[in-house]
């Protein structure tokens, strides 16, 4: 009736990405940890309502490139302390090389069991539990091994004046989908986490089916 064409809406978020300022910042407080002090902005996403987090060291606003660490929620191994994933350590050591380095951002993105949620990622758990690997547990549950979506924290770091990075990640699905964001990936800073009893075969499962850089 309009002349419009009739989309998904994956496709409207597209646009919108591309028309409009999606996301916004809600409060930002000062914050001291023991890995560092840092300042801490809470973002929220126009479309989805989600609510993500950045940890800020330093002035990130320049023309050299700054190390950033894009983390997913990981209840379990971020407050609990799980050893069935290494999240939480991962989390711990890209602080502190944050830290170390002087300046530098840390994404907490809102997308637990990378992208299923807690409930589905505990239902996952189960499974596991019962022999499934990681990838086998999704795909039963009727997911897809990774359902993350790295567009709103593409337009975080741009809200926050970065456009050059030092990525830490194993993840090379991360930098590709980054660098789909007009982001320059400069360089892959690799996390080298040792694994422990429990978590040894989900990281062999990340690196022979998901295609996590993580040594042998």
């Amino acid at each position: 009736k309009f002349g419009l064409k009739i989309g998904t809406i994956s496709d409207l978020i597209e646009y919108r990405r591309k028309h409009e300022k999606l996301v916004y910042r809600e409060v930002e407080v000062d914050l001291p940890t023991k890995h560092g002090h840092f300042n801490l902005i809470h973002f929220r996403n126009k479309v989805t309502q989600e609510h993500h987090l950045a940890l800020v060291k330093g002035d990130v606003k320049t023309e050299e490139p700054v190390l950033v660490r894009v983390h997913s929620e990981c209840l379990t191994g971020d407050a609990f302390g799980s050893m069935r994933c290494d999240c939480g350590d991962q989390l711990a050591a890209s602080m502190r090389m944050i830290q170390e380095e002087g300046r530098g951002v840390v994404l907490y993105m809102n997308q637990e069991g990378r992208g299923i949620g807690l409930s589905a990622k505990l239902h996952a758990y189960e499974l596991q539990d019962k022999g499934l690997d990681t990838v086998e547990a999704n795909e039963k549950l009727g997911f897809a091994p990774d359902l993350r979506d790295y567009g709103t924290g593409a337009l975080i770091l741009k809200n926050l004046g970065i456009h050059k990075l030092r990525l830490i990640t194993n993840n090379p699905k991360k930098i590709i989908a980054l660098n789909g964001f007009d982001l320059e990936m400069v360089e892959r800073i690799p996390l080298e986490i040792p694994p422990n009893e429990v978590n040894a075969h989900y990281l062999e499962t990340k690196r022979d089916k998901m295609g996590h850089m993580i040594l042998k």
